[in-house]
């Protein structure tokens, strides 16, 4: 049986982000990080969070369909959002704030069980009542919160993710750290120009 993680055959990992020494994110691998993220919900083995990926893809692709108009330009996330600033349309500035949200929700589920005891089912509703809640309609959240109660039992997703338990728990750390970072590193930026305003 091969000993390959989830973490060893992901596109990219959070940890592989570039980050200047300012703070900007490059487009490119962040897009690819996330994608590696969606696919991780197909190891939680319910239907329930297809819309969960449905609409973090969505918001990858309204970010990649702006950084294609220039990539030059729109190497990184902030350069994406400035240029958008002030404009009628800001999709792509749309996209990577709920995709951001959606970041932080996992990111925060995860960290809840790493640290912990907890059954996922547990980890990912207390995640949401602290995340993504507050933006959810009273149409949504019973939608996520289905999807919260159909997480598999802890042991058998840690098995998902790979035959040595140790080495997972390591990668799954550091790739965790590294998301956390640079999910914080976005809303700090979102937060300096208020520019998820109206969205």
């Amino acid at each position: 049986m091969s000993s390959a993680t989830f973490f060893d055959e992901m596109k990219t990992s959070f940890a592989a982000v570039p980050v200047s020494d300012d703070g900007q994110v490059s487009t490119t691998e962040f897009l690819a990080a996330s994608e590696s993220l969606i696919s991780l919900f197909d190891l939680l083995g319910s239907s329930a969070f297809t819309v969960v990926q449905k609409d973090m893809t969505g918001n990858v692709k309204k970010i990649r369909e702006k950084q294609a108009t220039d990539p030059a330009a729109f190497g990184t996330l902030q350069g994406i959002v400035l240029a958008e600033a002030g404009q009628k349309s800001r999709t792509a500035t749309q996209g990577l704030l709920w995709l951001t949200r959606a970041l932080h929700f996992t990111a925060t589920a995860l960290r809840r069980n790493v640290d912990s005891d907890e059954e996922l089912t547990e980890s990912f509703t207390k995640a949401y009542s602290e995340t993504l809640i507050k933006f959810h309609s009273i149409v949504v959240r019973p939608v996520f919160k289905l999807a919260m109660k159909a997480t598999p039992y802890r042991k058998d997703f840690y098995a998902k993710l790979g035959g040595d338990l140790a080495k997972v728990k390591a990668q799954l750390i550091e790739w965790l750290s590294a998301l956390e970072a640079i999910v914080k590193n976005i809303q700090a930026f979102f937060e300096s120009g208020n520019y998820g305003k109206g969205l």
